[in-house]
């Protein structure tokens, strides 16, 4: 059977970031290999500041190319899925935007910024990296019995980075009020984080778009693309 369902790629689509070129292939490849067809839409970052951009869609990913035009509006698709329980999933500036919107909006930490958008910000949630990951490859450790492990089936993986900025203050709080982060590097830095009780919310660091073979996804965006069929026909939803 083949499922149809709708997904709003936010992100400034731009033919310089890889990750942006490959989506195309990717979903063929979703359709071809796993019978799970998206509709796919593009919104542009300014165009998700609109009230109920992202309502109606089966599912979000907020896609890499970040600094974004308008943080505010790549915030309002976070918020939007997340509350609304929209399956979400969120790579590279996605991730950094996912665990900002929830600091902000669940943990009260109205100042927090991130660097690269307020690079005189006093409290910045988002900091540059110690050491850049822009084109690296690095191993990840994923926390057991988490939606991470479950999705990519491995307690570690090996994973492609384009980025240089990532969270680094407020931690506990932000676990204190419910965001988990389940994957870690080597030396214990934040590289996953997901929101238990949501149908489907995972953000990660590194880009799982760039994950060898385009015509074979990465779990993460297999994960994903299932969750938005689920979504659309819940009644054909694969028991929990």
């Amino acid at each position: 059977m083949t499922n149809t369902a709708t997904v709003a790629l936010v992100g400034d689509r731009s033919p310089h970031v890889v990750s942006h070129t490959r989506v195309p292939l990717l979903l063929e490849a979703l359709a071809e290999r796993d019978g799970l067809v998206l509709d796919a839409y593009w919104i542009p970052s300014t165009d998700a500041e609109a009230e109920g951009a992202v309502r109606g869609f089966d599912a979000v990913w907020v896609l890499p190319g970040s600094p974004y035009r308008s943080e505010a509006g790549v915030l309002a698709a976070v918020r939007a899925a997340r509350e609304e329980g929209i399956p979400f999933l969120g790579t590279c500036g996605g991730f950094q935007h996912a665990v900002l919107e929830f600091a902000r909006n669940v943990c009260g930490l109205t100042g927090v910024a991130h660097a690269e958008n307020d690079p005189d910000a006093t409290d910045p949630l988002i900091e540059p990296l110690a050491c850049s990951l822009v084109g690296h490859e690095a191993a990840v450790t994923i926390e057991p019995g988490s939606l991470a492990e479950s999705v990519i089936g491995a307690p570690r993986t090996v994973e492609r980075y384009f980025c240089a900025y990532g969270p680094s203050r407020h931690l506990d709080t932000l676990r204190a009020h419910g965001l988990r982060f389940s994957g870690h590097d080597a030396d214990g830095q934040v590289r996953l984080a997901e929101l238990p009780g949501h149908p489907f919310f995972l953000a990660s660091l590194f880009q799982p778009e760039l994950s060898g073979d385009p015509a074979r996804p990465h779990p993460m965006i297999r994960a994903l693309a299932q969750a938005a069929a689920d979504h659309a026909s819940p009644a054909l939803a694969h028991p929990a």
